[in-house]
């Protein structure tokens, strides 16, 4: 919780906005939504911060005059169903033609909700028939999924493009600790699409899909076709990270008052 607050409100910095709920009352905010609806274990949580109401109709940031305004989306959803993936047998995965954004239009180090560059490739790989898209850089290198970070693992050693056209997600970040706990070599470089097409294994990353096997690129089986060794040994150290000390946010126990302050 403690590295999403972080980025949440290093994003609403970036983007200018003023009078922002402390981390506290977005903790809390959090506890009481849990608490209205009865939630300890099987939920996803969409955190919103939007720069607040409007005293008129303008784009202007400096009719927001209120405050932020804070929205906790919380939702029975399974880590792997509809919505995520098979992070056993794995997904196929098409290259998009829509490239991504570059920090010279919309930063993707900011976490914003302008998500039209992402939705473009995501109904490309819809009608395709494929779980997500590559999208490449303005330089035709590798930068991410429409959705999530990618890896990707040759000759033993794990790979995954820089961060310049990516968001740095919090699980990327992770799955680049664990590789150095369990003594996997990992390299941060551009990558070229055809490296992807010639790993040996490849895997996306998320917070909601968490560690998922790529088994096809653009038609091009990636390794065996099947969940690789590399990518097995790091699903299983990252499953291990919630029983770590200090790594969870612990729920605090439910009570009628808290529930009743959210309903």
């Amino acid at each position: 919780l403690e590295r999403h607050l972080k980025r949440l409100f290093k994003s609403a910095k970036a983007l200018g906005f003023e009078n922002v709920h402390t981390k506290e009352e977005v903790i809390d905010a959090i506890f009481r939504t849990l608490a209205a609806n009865g939630m300890r274990d099987g939920a996803h949580i969409r955190l919103t911060l939007t720069r607040g109401e409007k005293c008129t109709s303008s784009m202007n940031p400096k009719f927001n005059v209120y405050g932020t305004t804070l929205i906790v989306l919380a939702e029975w959803k399974p880590t792997e169903g509809a919505t995520t993936y098979d992070n056993t047998k794995g997904i196929t995965l098409i290259t998009a033609s829509t490239r991504r954004n570059s920090p010279s239009t919309v930063d993707s180090k900011i976490h914003h909700n302008n998500m039209i560059n992402n939705i473009l490739p995501k109904i490309e790989a819809n009608l395709a028939g494929a779980a997500d898209a590559i999208m490449l850089d303005l330089d035709g290198f590798v930068s991410e999924t429409n959705a999530t970070n990618i890896f990707m693992v040759d000759d033993g050693i794990l790979m995954t493009p820089h961060a310049d056209a990516c968001l740095p997600g919090i699980t990327r970040e992770t799955v680049i600790m664990l590789a150095k706990e369990v003594g996997i070599p990992c390299e941060i470089r551009r990558i070229s699409l055809a490296e992807f097409h010639a790993a040996d294994e490849v895997f996306t990353t998320g917070t909601m899909g968490e560690l998922t096997p790529v088994t096809m690129i653009d038609g091009r089986v990636i390794g065996t076709g099947s969940r690789g060794p590399v990518t097995a040994a790091l699903q299983g150290a990252y499953k291990t990270l919630p029983n770590r000390p200090g790594w969870a946010t612990e729920i605090p126990p439910f009570s009628n008052s808290r529930t009743l302050e959210i309903l």
